[in-house]
């Protein structure tokens, strides 16, 4: 395989708030029923994390009190979430001593990756001996225990820490590119493979793609014709590819970009979000006409509610730039039904990004030069006609939704466009 091969560690803190609220209590959360989540929410509270006691018995995390079988014994507390960033933050500061910020990617409050490739020459050791001892540090300094997956790039370094590192009693799986068809291609069901949420799944299995095997052998071309890039993606994954480097990862310089979002003021899930989704994407789709403008990368971020906490922002790139607004909610469907891990969601965020003057009309794989030309026409009378008569004066019929916000945010002046 002609792709480079890197040294990843991709860490994650074991059963985190629980464990942070044990260390507080100077209690063992392997001997420990604790369950964190709101008291005063009763029997219906998201449990948002349990102690690995109770996991043994089969207790989940991001389930509800209520679920939990009636002859389990637990105590629960309340979220602290100033007391985790605290912690998260002391174990950061055990990866800086070890590697330098650019080779660093936080990717939640509880989970990071590492890129040691440059530093098993400085340390003289391998990369499983380097994780062993970060491990042993974190432990040291903050009495929580993680868990650490290796691998040649950071999908199946991610990927042997979801599915293997917690067999072991030092925490640590290592995978190789020779493990992709022995280990990678067995998962099933295809929403736990990292990147892959139960919605793409139903969109894969009308496919006949019912597992990770299936996905890599399927047509790629096909896979890209459907999907776009993440359909590449999607294949490239299910091989084990990942081209993906964490010191490109940081923060690039600040470009021209379209986004809006919004704070709703009810949890939304995915039966009802996509409407809010929809109108954010006329917004964004309509302020690329109106500058003639054309953006080849779409964004969309998902914020969970408070209770459940974090969330997700992805974007994909396009190989044809676009102002289209039916193209741009493809690709945030396409995002949300591979990211979304059906919690409750009170931020919604859309985003065209890489922006370039409009100078002429290119047509790519999806479109032909009449669809094209209908739908330009019809935004553009659309267009002229909320002009003049207010933003209010046409809608979808989906803005009669209970549902859609879009009426009320059209009132406000400025609202949340960027």
């Amino acid at each position: 395989m002609n792709v480079k091969e890197r040294h990843i560690l991709s860490i994650d803190l074991k059963s985190f708030f629980a464990s942070c609220e044990c260390v507080m209590r100077k209690l063992d959360p392997f001997q420990v029923p604790l369950v964190v989540a709101n008291p005063k929410q009763g029997d219906g509270a998201i449990t948002l994390a349990v102690t690995p006691f109770l996991k043994k018995q089969g207790v989940k995390s991001r389930g509800r009190l209520y679920e939990i079988p009636k002859h389990i014994k637990y105590v629960i507390v309340p979220p602290r979430m100033n007391a985790y960033i605290q912690f998260s933050e002391a174990v950061i500061s055990v990866y800086l001593d070890y590697i330098a910020k650019e080779d660093l990617h936080v990717y939640s409050i509880d989970e990071c990756f590492l890129d040691v490739t440059s530093y098993l020459h400085l340390y003289k050791k391998s990369d499983y001996e380097l994780a062993e001892e970060i491990l042993n540090e974190i432990t040291k300094r903050t009495g929580l225990t993680a868990t650490c997956g290796i691998g040649p790039n950071i999908l199946l370094a991610k990927i042997a820490m979801d599915t293997e590192a917690k067999l072991y009693k030092n925490g640590i799986a290592k995978w190789t590119y020779e493990d992709v068809p022995t280990k990678l291609w067995k998962i099933s069901p295809l929403s736990h493979m990292w990147g892959i949420g139960p919605r793409m799944e139903k969109r894969l299995h009308s496919l006949g793609i019912y597992s990770v095997g299936d996905l890599a052998h399927y047509d790629k071309n096909q896979l890209k014709n459907k999907y776009g890039v993440m359909g590449e993606e999607l294949w490239n994954h299910a091989n084990g590819i990942d081209f993906s480097i964490i010191s490109d990862m940081k923060i690039p310089p600040k470009e021209k970009s379209y986004s809006n979002s919004q704070i709703l003021f009810k949890d939304y899930y995915g039966e009802n979000v996509k409407i809010i989704i929809q109108e954010m994407v006329s917004v964004v789709a309509k302020r690329l006409r109106e500058t003639n403008m054309h953006s080849s990368a779409i964004g969309l971020a998902i914020g969970y509610s408070k209770s459940v906490g974090g969330g997700f922002y992805h974007t994909m790139k396009l190989d044809t730039p676009t102002d289209s607004e039916k193209r741009v909610g493809e690709i945030c469907f396409l995002l949300f039904d591979k990211y979304y891990q059906d919690q409750p969601i009170r931020k919604v965020g859309v985003s065209a990004l890489r922006l370039t003057k409009k100078d002429s009309v290119q047509l790519d794989l999806f479109s032909s030069i009449e669809e094209v030309k209908k739908e330009k026409n019809e935004k553009e009378v659309l267009d002229m006609i909320t002009s003049k008569f207010g933003k209010n004066s046409l809608l979808k019929a989906s803005a009669l939704l209970a549902d859609s916000t879009i009426m009320e945010r059209n009132k406000k002046i400025g609202g949340h466009s960027a």
